[in-house]
């Protein structure tokens, strides 16, 4: 297979400049064919483009960066697969197999995704079919690295590359329907934007100055009726915040109950040194009961402490992505004793992975990457008849490409005999919200989740973000992320605090 990417030269950038696309672990060979610009960007933009280059981006090269000479690219020869990034009409006479062009928000061309980022939001991207208008994929990509208008463009790029390689790695595609951004009108020109930009980038670094960021913090309470999956809202007895000692932030909470006691086990990020490890704290009838103590750490970062029962024993799955692995853990004495038993992946990064069983398998979700773009939008799933494996991928892997209902909260539940699972909604940043996800079909060749209901931090959770959810007996428990000012970070541990509709305290804010 030959691919030629159809680029214009004038706007020639990094992310262009390949030989090859990886498709399932394979290089396979990429042609550039140069042409002319069809529209004009806008002013200013490589202005732009330079100042976030050294302010926003610390003068680390990004995919949007131009490329100040552009290569000739070796013909290989007559291209099988054409991908036509310009707005330009379709060649007739074209021979190619395939011919693929890319729309943003239903245009195509770079000039459709920055006038997306100006008017505030990433876009809805489509590989269309341009022999019979098709659309072969869609996917909306997550925000949370994209900073300014050059990340954004660099972002949907990364993730365009990647809905192409999954078409021509011919697994069968899922195309989900997704709602393009609402059109505000209110675009900015790249002046206005820069310093738009640039405010926002400066209160945040004062922020990270002056506060820990981002601050987790876990929620719990007791409810002896209806929950948060049976309710869809977080109405109901009071939530409570487990404290934290200020500079460590606690967050993905699971509980279990094994052996006759409760433990809560969460990630615990220690702000100094920025890695986290897995610390856990006992429930009794009333609450926290004794310290919280460290369970699990190793030389990389945890977080997303999923854990499993199966064959009489209890295990874990921390998320370890950094070490590009999924490993299994063995409880060996409970709760602060664990054992890496299994590798059950390894060589990619899946963050967050969390089981299911199913119609007599085990189905593995997690939010996946392939080492460019966002890190929640993108799910990838693997089954199994038995935990230990082996592990095979999805046929359609990665399954969805959506920011809003891709990246695992937490464990699945099953009520009334349907499947459902809590997602992320990182449409407005990373960790904003809770989906609660009904799961209509789930086999090794299909799938399909309808998002019924949406969490948001509000009177009922008084504080910033909201990313994971999970119930053991009467226990259950939320996260989310709160203001924690390093000069009022306490020796000691805060007390827990009770939240209310009426009440907002400081620690909650």
């Amino acid at each position: 297979m030959i691919i030629e990417f159809r680029c214009e030269r004038d706007y020639a950038r990094r992310w262009m400049h390949r030989q090859t696309l990886s498709i399932d672990g394979r290089d396979v060979p990429v042609q550039i064919a140069w042409t002319a610009a069809t529209e004009p960007r806008p002013a200013g933009l490589d202005a732009l483009f330079g100042l976030e280059h050294v302010v926003l981006h610390k003068g680390k090269p990004s995919g949007a960066d131009r490329l100040k000479i552009i290569p000739e690219s070796a013909h290989i020869g007559t291209a099988d697969v054409i991908v036509d990034f310009t707005g330009a009409a379709r060649d007739p006479n074209c021979s190619a197999q395939l011919y693929l062009r890319p729309l943003f928000n239903g245009v195509a061309g770079e000039n459709a995704v920055l006038a997306a980022v100006l008017a505030g939001d990433l876009p809805v991207i489509e590989i269309v079919n341009e022999v019979d208008g098709t659309v072969l994929d869609r996917g909306h990509p997550s925000s949370e690295i994209a900073a300014g208008l050059s990340g954004g463009l660099d972002t949907v790029m990364a993730r365009t590359l990647t809905m192409v390689a999954a078409i021509l790695s011919g697994r069968p595609r899922i195309v989900p329907q997704l709602a393009r951004p609402a059109r505000t009108g209110n675009g900015k020109q790249p002046a206005a934007y820069a310093v738009r930009g640039l405010a926002v980038s400066i209160a945040k670094e004062i922020y990270r100055l002056c506060c820990y960021a981002p601050h987790w913090h876990v929620g719990w309470r007791f409810n002896d009726g209806a929950g948060v999956w049976q309710t869809g809202d977080l109405s109901g007895p009071n939530w409570n915040v487990l404290g934290d000692p200020g500079n460590h932030f606690y967050a993905d909470p699971f509980p279990i109950t094994w052996r006759g006691r409760t433990f809560l086990f969460f990630e615990d990020l220690d702000h100094r040194v920025g890695k986290g490890i897995i610390s856990a704290v006992e429930f009794g009838d009333a609450g926290p009961v004794g310290d919280v103590v460290p369970v699990l750490e190793e030389p990389w970062h945890l977080s997303y402490p999923f854990l499993i029962e199966d064959d009489g024993e209890l295990w874990m799955i921390p998320e370890s992505s950094l070490n590009g692995d999924v490993a299994l853990y063995k409880c060996v004495r409970f709760p602060d004793k664990w054992e890496r038993h299994a590798t059950l992946l390894s060589g990619l990064e899946l963050a967050d992975a969390t089981i299911t069983r199913h119609n007599g398998l085990n189905y593995l979700f997690g939010a996946w990457r392939d080492g460019t773009g966002g890190y929640s939008d993108s799910l990838a799933i693997y089954y199994a008849e038995h935990l230990l494996g082996p592990w095979l991928p999805h046929a359609s892997n990665p399954v969805l490409i959506d920011r809003a209902s891709t990246r695992p909260a937490g464990n699945f539940v099953t009520i009334n005999g349907k499947l459902w699972r809590p997602v992320q909604d990182c449409a407005n940043g990373y960790g904003a919200a809770l989906g609660l996800a009904e799961v209509v079909e789930l086999s090794p060749t299909t799938f399909k989740q309808v998002v019924r209901h949406s969490l948001k931090p509000g009177p009922a959770w008084s504080g910033r973000k909201l990313h994971t959810l999970n119930r053991c007996g009467r226990l259950e428990v939320i996260d989310g992320s709160r203001v924690q000012p390093k000069t009022s970070v306490f020796a000691s541990r805060l007390p827990s605090v009770v939240l209310s509709p009426r009440t907002s305290p400081r620690t909650a804010c």
